[in-house]
C-alpha cells in the first residue's frame, strides 16, 4: 500500500467510526481492494466497530448530561412545582425512549403509592392508578429503596399482584416495566417509571440514567413538601400573630373599659354610667337589674321599671350567681349574656346584654365579669347609704309617730336634714303588703314620694308621711304605682289630714286600727279613707279575730241556709235593715209582693230567733250585714 492509498483510506476510517458512514461492510470492501490481507482487513474493522460503539456511548452520556444539567436549572428556576414535575417526566421518556413513563408520589401515612405525573399513557385508568401498601412492583422498590425492573411484569414474582393494577397495566399494553424509588435522607418519596409496550433488557447506563432524574424528581417533591410546610408554619404564625394582636388589642379595651368602670364608683357615676360604659364597649344593650327584677339602669330609655325575665335568663343568672362567670343564654332574642351581681352570698341582680356586633370572646366575657364586680360594689356602696338614710328616716317617722314629748324634740332640725319642713308634713298613708313584698314596696314608695317626703316600714307596715293636701287622691295615685312597680294587690289606708304634725300618731293608730279590720274582712286592695269604717273599727279595731266570730253568731245561720238551699235570704235581709226595717219598703227596694217578704222574713225569724227584731238585736244583725257586705264587694 502506497502512501496515495493510505491518505485515501484514513478519512474513510475515520467517518465510518465517528459518522457512521460508510457502514463496516463497505470499509471492509475498501480495505480489501486496497490489497490487505484478510486477517488486517478484520483487526481493522474490529477496532472500527468498537470505536464507533465507544463514540455512540460518549455522544449519548453528552445528550444525558446536557438534559440532567438542564433539569438541574428547571430546579432553580421553576416555582410551579406541579409544572416541574410534569417536565422532569417528559424529559424522563424522551431520554429514555421508552413507551409509557410516570412517577407515583409515596404516602408516608398510608403507604400507599398515587400516580402524579404520566407521560405516553393511554387509558384513564392507569392516569390515576393507586397502588396499595405491599402489592406491585412499585410496594416492592419502595420497600427496598433500590432499582427494580421486570423483563415481563405478568411474570413479575417478586411481590403480590393485585388485580386493579395488573388489569390497568395489561390496559395499557405494558410489557416491560423498570422503576427506581425517589429518596430523601432514606425517606421515599415517590417511585420514577420507564415502560415498553414490548419486552426490554434494561442497561446499567439505562437504570443509572433513570436513577439520576429520579433523584432530580425527589429534590422537586422535597422541595414541594418544605415549601408546603414553610407556607403552613407562615400561616400558622401569621394566625397567631393575628390572634395575638387581637387579644392585645381586646385586653387594652378591656383595661380601658375598667378603667372607666372603676372612674363610674369614684366619681359617683351610678349603674346608669356602668351600663353606657359596657354597651359603647361591647356594641350591645345593657340592663342592670336588681334582685327583684327591677331595673336600676340601661344603656336604652328603660330605667327604674319592671323587667320580665324569661325562664331561661332566670335560669342562666341562678348559674352565673352559683360559678361566679357571665352564661350565655340560649335562642333567646333579647338576652344573649348575663353576669350575676353578687358579692359573697349577697345577690343583688344581674347585667343583661342583648345580642350585638362584637363577638364575645374571653377577654370580652371578663370585662363583662369585671363589670359586675363593679355593679356589686357599686350595690354595697348604695345599700350602705341606703340603710343609713332608711334608718335614718325610719328612727324619723318613728319619733313623728310617738306620742312622747321627749322623743319628738328637734324634729324639725332632723326634718330639715332630709329638707324637709315639718309643719307640712300631715299626710298620713299605711301600704299594707304581705311581708315579702315590704322591701320592695318600701323602694318603690320612696321613688314615687321622691324628696317631697317620708317613707318607711314602722310596725309591719310601710308608713308614707307626705305634704299632698288630698289623702285619697294621693293614696289612689300612690296605690296604682305600686300595683304597676310590684304587680300585686295593694292596700293603702288613708286617715284625714292632720291639721298638725302632732295629731299623726292618732291618725296612725286609727290607720292601723283600719288595717286589722280590713284584713280580717279579707280585703287586701283597695285605698281608704279611715272615715268610712271608723263605726266598725270602734267595735273590731283592736280584735280583728273577733270579727269572724261575731259574723258566725248574727248572720251566719242565713249565710249557711243561703248555701244549703240555694236562696238569697242575705240579699232580703241586708235590704230590710238599710230600709228602717220596714217590710213594704224593702218589698218596694226589691221589686217584690209584700206577702213574699213577709214569708222571707218568718223564714229569717226561723234562723235568727224570735227576738232578732229588737232593738238591740237588730242592731247588731245590721252591723254584721253592713260588714259582710265590705267584705263582699271587696271579693268582686
Amino acid at each position: 500500500m502506497n502512501s496515495s492509498d493510505l491518505a485515501r483510506i484514513l478519512p474513510e476510517v475515520l467517518r465510518a467510526v465517528t459518522r457512521g458512514e460508510p457502514d463496516i461492510t463497505t470499509l471492509a470492501t475498501s480495505l480489501t481492494e486496497l490489497g490487505l490481507d484478510a486477517g488486517a482487513v478484520g483487526d481493522i474493522v474490529d477496532h472500527a466497530r468498537r470505536d464507533r460503539a465507544e463514540v455512540t456511548r460518549l455522544r449519548r452520556r453528552e445528550q444525558e448530561l446536557t438534559a440532567l444539567f438542564s433539569s438541574a436549572r428547571d430546579l432553580a428556576e421553576v416555582r410551579d412545582i406541579d409544572a416541574l414535575l410534569a417536565r422532569l417526566v417528559a424529559r424522563a421518556h424522551e431520554m429514555m425512549g421508552t413507551d409509557v413513563t410516570y412517577l407515583s408520589e409515596f404516602d408516608a401515612t398510608t403507604r400507599d403509592l398515587h400516580v402524579r405525573k404520566t407521560m405516553g399513557a393511554v387509558t384513564p385508568q392507569f392516569q390515576d392508578l393507586h397502588v396499595p401498601a405491599g402489592t406491585g412492583l412499585a410496594s416492592r422498590i419502595a420497600d427496598t429503596r433500590s432499582a427494580q425492573w421486570a423483563p415481563r411484569y405478568s411474570e413479575y414474582a417478586g411481590g403480590t399482584h393485585e388485580h386493579t393494577i395488573d388489569d390497568a397495566v395489561f390496559a395499557e399494553g405494558i410489557i416491560s416495566i423498570l422503576g427506581v424509588p425517589m429518596l430523601s435522607d432514606g425517606t421515599v418519596l415517590g417511585v420514577l417509571f420507564a415502560a415498553t409496550r414490548q419486552e426490554h433488557q434494561f442497561t446499567p447506563e439505562e437504570i443509572a440514567l433513570l436513577s439520576a432524574l429520579a433523584d432530580h424528581a425527589s429534590v422537586v417533591l422535597q422541595t414541594a413538601n418544605i415549601l408546603t410546610q414553610l407556607r403552613e408554619s407562615q400561616d400558622r404564625t401569621r394566625g397567631a400573630l393575628e390572634k395575638l394582636t387581637a387579644h392585645l388589642e381586646a385586653r387594652d379595651r378591656s383595661s380601658a373599659v375598667h378603667q372607666e368602670l372603676v372612674h363610674a364608683v369614684l366619681s359617683g357615676g351610678g349603674f346608669t354610667q356602668v351600663a353606657h360604659t359596657l354597651a359603647a364597649a361591647l356594641d350591645r344593650r345593657v340592663t342592670i337589674i336588681d334582685a327583684d327584677s327591677f331595673s336600676l339602669a340601661a344603656s336604652a330609655d328603660q330605667e327604674h321599671t319592671p323587667v320580665s325575665l324569661s325562664p331561661d335568663v332566670r335560669a342562666a343568672i341562678a348559674l352565673s350567681r352559683a360559678s361566679g362567670h357571665c352564661r350565655s343564654v340560649a335562642d333567646n332574642r333579647s338576652v344573649e349574656v348575663v353576669a350575676a351581681v353578687t358579692a359573697g352570698e349577697l345577690h343583688f341582680g344581674a347585667l343583661l346584654l342583648s345580642p350585638g356586633s362584637v363577638e364575645l370572646g374571653p377577654v370580652e366575657r371578663r370585662t363583662i365579669e369585671r363589670a359586675a364586680q363593679v355593679a356589686a360594689l357599686l350595690a354595697l356602696q348604695q345599700r350602705a347609704v341606703t340603710d343609713a338614710s332608711r334608718r335614718e328616716r325610719g328612727e324619723l317617722i318613728a319619733d313623728m309617730l310617738h306620742s312622747s314629748p321627749e322623743r319628738r324634740r328637734g324634729m324639725d332640725q332632723r326634718a330639715r336634714n332630709h329638707r324637709l319642713t315639718l309643719s307640712e308634713l300631715r299626710t298620713l298613708l299605711i301600704v299594707d303588703v304581705p311581708p315579702a313584698r315590704r322591701s320592695g314596696a318600701e323602694r318603690a314608695a320612696a321613688g314615687f314620694l321622691g324628696r317631697g317626703g317620708l317613707v318607711g316600714e314602722h310596725a309591719t307596715t310601710i308608713t308614707v308621711i307626705g305634704s299632698a293636701v288630698d289623702p285619697m287622691a294621693f293614696a289612689n295615685d300612690l296605690r296604682r304605682h305600686l300595683i304597676g312597680t310590684l304587680g300585686a294587690p295593694v292596700l293603702v289606708v288613708a286617715p284625714p289630714r292632720a291639721t298638725a304634725p302632732d295629731e299623726l300618731p292618732d291618725l296612725f293608730r286609727t290607720a292601723q286600727q283600719t288595717v286589722r279590720l280590713l284584713t280580717g274582712l279579707g280585703i287586701d286592695d283597695r285605698a281608704v279613707a279611715t272615715d268610712a269604717y271608723a263605726p266598725y273599727t270602734v267595735l273590731f279595731g283592736a280584735n280583728p279575730q273577733a270579727l269572724q266570730s261575731f259574723l258566725d253568731l248574727t248572720i251566719g245561720p242565713v249565710v249557711d241556709y243561703d248555701a244549703r238551699h240555694g236562696t238569697d235570704l242575705l240579699t232580703t235581709l241586708r235590704t230590710f235593715v238599710r230600709h228602717e226595717a220596714s217590710p213594704t219598703k224593702t218589698a218596694r227596694a226589691l221589686n217584690y209582693h209584700p206577702n213574699t217578704i213577709l214569708q222571707r222574713l218568718d223564714r229569717l225569724k226561723a234562723l235568727l230567733g224570735a227576738d232578732w227584731r229588737q232593738d238591740e238585736h237588730l242592731f247588731r244583725i245590721s252591723l254584721a250585714t253592713r260588714l259582710d257586705e265590705l267584705r263582699s264587694v271587696s271579693r268582686l
